[in-house]
């Protein structure tokens, strides 16, 4: 049942997802479609988000906020949900993150955005402490910029000393985050949606040495969700290119609209839920998602692992993490 939030003078907050259970227990689809809409909840302000995240079954909500670097953290009795917030184009602090593509050491291996682990060190503080006495499933999602944020922490909870293990990891219009060997070491269970020619997936560019991380979950120009080799991929994209061009659009920048993912989800859980009536089963991550980047086959060299962890240390504490 789909549910809306109205907030006089914004554009109204539309929820399809109902959780009454583990999301564990929802399939790959249903989750994907909860992630991408807490991804759009966290845009707003905490009274707005409050409701539409109770509406979606997430009765508590906390943001975490510093010098406009933002995150709310949604629970329920089975699950704890971080959503970082993405790019605000009012936001300096946003901007700022976005165009600072210099790389530098992350605190676990490799290396990343510069802007992006700024944001992140702004937060981790509040963060960590809210995720050091978690016990429940930890989950992680985030748009645009929140999904290099959501990458990043979800990395910092995975390889430091937070008791609580990332479940899995949901982005949608992530651009890259880190370096090869950032990606290969920081092993996370992560979908990452791309839809068709949304711009910011492709930046900052692979010549800097950035590379993507997760399963790549593709929508194609027709809002249809399916993996997708190279070749097939780039010329549904010129065809998703030239198609927008007739509604006078680009749509290098309107497929990055969070609404655009969420409708395309919206329409494959409802074309699940129709298959499962005529007894078909649900599709399953393995259907849709590409290969992730295969492990490393040697350890990382000490010049990729900040001081503290060079020669054998530990970091541990707020430091711990990209």
């Amino acid at each position: 049942m789909t549910k809306i939030v109205h907030d006089k003078g914004e554009v109204p907050v539309v929820i399809h997802s109902n959780v009454k259970g583990p999301i564990g227990e929802m399939t790959f689809m249903q989750r994907s479609l909860l992630f991408a809409e807490l991804s759009m909840v966290a845009y707003n302000d905490p009274e707005e988000a409050s409701v539409a995240a109770s509406m979606a079954g997430f009765p508590e909500s906390n943001l975490y906020d510093n010098d406009g670097s933002q995150a709310y953290r949604f629970r329920n009795e089975h699950d704890c949900v971080i959503a970082c917030r993405g790019t605000e184009p009012n936001e300096w602090n946003d901007i700022r993150a976005d165009a600072n593509a210099a790389s530098v050491l992350a605190e676990t291996v490799g290396k990343v955005h510069r802007g992006f682990k700024r944001e992140v060190d702004d937060l981790w503080p509040m963060l960590e402490a809210a995720l050091i006495s978690n016990d429940q499933p930890l989950w992680f999602c985030g748009h645009s910029l929140g999904g290099a944020m959501a990458t990043i922490c979800a990395g910092r909870c995975y390889l430091s000393h937070i008791a609580s293990m990332p479940e899995q990891l949901y982005t949608f219009g992530s651009p890259r985050v880190g370096n090869k060997r950032y990606v290969n070491y920081v092993s996370l269970d992560h979908y990452r949606y791309v839809n068709n020619n949304d711009i910011v997936t492709r930046v900052p560019p692979a010549w800097m040495g950035y590379r993507h991380n997760g399963h790549e979950v593709y929508i194609n120009r027709h809002g249809e969700i399916g993996e997708l080799g190279m070749v097939k991929k780039r010329h549904d994209r010129w065809r998703g290119f030239v198609q927008s061009l007739t509604r006078w659009k680009i749509d290098h920048l309107s497929d990055h609209a969070i609404h655009e993912y969420i409708a395309a989800l919206v329409a494959a859980v409802e074309e699940e839920r129709a298959a499962s009536k005529l007894g078909e089963s649900p599709v399953q991550a393995d259907d849709v998602a590409g290969e992730a980047p295969a492990p490393p086959t040697s350890p990382p060299d000490e010049s990729d692992r900040p001081v503290g962890q060079q020669s054998g240390g530990q970091t541990t504490g707020a430091s711990a993490g990209a």
